[in-house]
């Protein structure tokens, strides 16, 4: 049955699209192209939750091969719902594109943007579902050197800087993490998943697999943008084109993030990583200073899609808080907040970009009357910044509920204090907008505009409609974050 290969097919159709993009070449076939890929990974993504929801883990040989000595791709309620969130922002933003695309590169090479954006979501998926560590580091590059390309991309110069700033940065996470794995190789003798937890839960802590945990956590710490290793991402979604700093803001740092949660609590377990590593009062501290040091940045932007980059880094800052926890509530609000970020900070991007569409700029002066120039646009991201401060009915709120809970599980009340507190730094930042949108008039010499072309505000609002209903319905999300972070920690002990 076809049902029993979806977990390779997750992969192979937007691996397969992308050099079809390349060589169709005529933009409106390679879009078509990307909308195919990109919707049945979707659909793909959405049929493995609810088969791992009714039948539990899926393990998947390649080749025929059982692990560990070859590949598998292993599917449990974590990894299943980043495939489903990172196949979701895909699917939505690949109708946005088409004339966002042809706005901000033209017409020529367009085949060039398809191409590399599939290599990306192929890249992020296989991160995603792939059981073999090695394997992972592959796909981390083709997602990353795609990413690059993407952000190069853009008709500023500053966005070739951007992607150089990347590439650097990128190279040295990605070093720091074959390096562990290389390590954790050495150690062990395999590099599957399930086997590696298996071989170090047996044996005690050595040299080799300290330096091996030290590493990955560096590693995979450059590649989420954790403070402080996060000095490329403001650039790289400043200057990037709309549609990538969208895609990449609602994907990239969340499949990272889902990466540290996996080799901490899969796989060199809890005890090692928050007992024998002091890892918890590392991450505390640094996420701590995200959260206020990045908003307290984004207050004094002018460029509000750099004010939205450095909101992104304290946003992240949440999310590792949660992991600093190490319990159910903590972590729940960590699987959450990778959802509910995807769709706040996605549709915000996507906003910005329907104003860029129309005013080409982002800048805060611009934005002067655009509550009454574009209405519609304007009210996306008036919504997507209540997400991100945390006010009832958004889901930032139950994010926030849960890492508050989170902190007094762990008995940390002065840190449930402090998220309360950066909240208010969101609440500026988000102002500064609001104000300038809603309470100045539109400038004499402004010409008339409408919202932007029904296929880009569509999916703008699918983002941000969506943070709104899974705010109200949280029966999927928060059932699946809590079966996760309990597999998590269950599965560690």
């Amino acid at each position: 049955m076809i049902a029993d290969h979806y977990p390779a097919l997750q992969i192979v159709i937007p691996l397969l699209c992308a050099p079809v993009c390349m060589l169709v070449r005529y933009r409106d076939w390679s879009w078509a192209v990307a909308l195919f890929g990109s919707w049945a990974s979707l659909a793909i993504s959405w049929e493995l939750l609810l088969q791992v929801q009714g039948a539990g883990v899926i393990s998947y040989e390649m080749g025929n091969w059982a692990p560990p000595f070859g590949i598998e791709y292993r599917i449990d309620p974590i990894n299943a719902f980043v495939l489903l969130i990172v196949s979701a922002i895909g699917a939505v933003v690949i109708p946005y594109a088409r004339e966002s695309v042809k706005r901000e590169f033209g017409v020529n090479r367009v085949y060039f943007f398809y191409t590399s954006y599939l290599l990306c979501l192929a890249g992020l998926l296989g991160v995603t579902i792939t059981g073999d560590a090695f394997n992972l580091f592959v796909f981390l590059e083709i997602s990353s050197l795609s990413s690059y390309v993407l952000i190069a991309l853009g008709r500023d110069r500053r966005a070739l800087v951007a992607s150089y700033q990347y590439l650097v940065m990128g190279t040295i996470g990605a070093t720091f993490i074959v390096i562990a794995i290389g390590l954790l190789y050495a150690e062990t003798g395999t590099l599957n998943m399930a086997d590696l937890a298996k071989i170090l839960a047996e044996q005690p802590t050595s040299r080799t697999i300290g330096a091996a945990f030290g590493f990955m956590v560096v590693g995979v710490s450059l590649k989420l943008a954790l403070f402080p290793l996060h000095l490329w991402l403001p650039n790289a979604y400043s200057f990037a084109p709309s549609v990538v700093s969208a895609f990449l803001a609602a994907t990239a740092t969340k499949v990272a993030v889902y990466v540290l949660l996996r080799f901490l609590f899969s796989i060199f377990n809890v005890e090692l990583s928050f007992g024998v590593m002091p890892l918890d009062t590392i991450l505390l501290v640094l996420s701590v200073i995200a959260m206020f040091a990045a908003s307290a940045v984004a207050i004094y932007q002018k460029n509000l899609k750099r004010m939205l980059a450095y909101s992104s880094v304290a946003q992240i800052g949440y999310m590792v808080l949660g992991i600093s926890f190490a319990n159910v509530s903590g972590l729940m609000a960590c699987i959450l907040h990778l959802f509910n970020h995807a769709l706040m900070k996605g549709g915000m991007f996507l906003a910005l970009g329907c104003i860029f569409y129309r005013i080409a700029s982002v800048r805060l002066e611009s934005m002067a009357g655009m509550g009454r120039r574009m209405p519609l646009t304007a009210a996306a991201f008036l919504i997507g910044g209540l997400g991100l401060i945390g006010v009832p009915l958004t889901v930032g709120f139950i994010s926030k509920w849960y890492l508050v809970e989170g902190a007094l599980a762990r008995g940390w009340w002065p840190v449930a204090i402090l998220i309360l507190l950066s909240s208010l730094l969101a609440v500026v930042y988000v102002w500064r907008v609001v104000e300038v949108m809603y309470m100045r008039p539109v400038p004499e010499d402004a010409p008339e505009i409408e919202e932007a072309p029904p296929s880009m505000l569509i999916p703008t609002w699918i983002l941000i409609g969506a943070s709104v209903y899974f705010a109200i319905d949280t029966e999927l999300t928060v059932g699946v974050a809590k079966e996760a972070a309990t597999l998590l920690l269950g599965g560690a002990k």
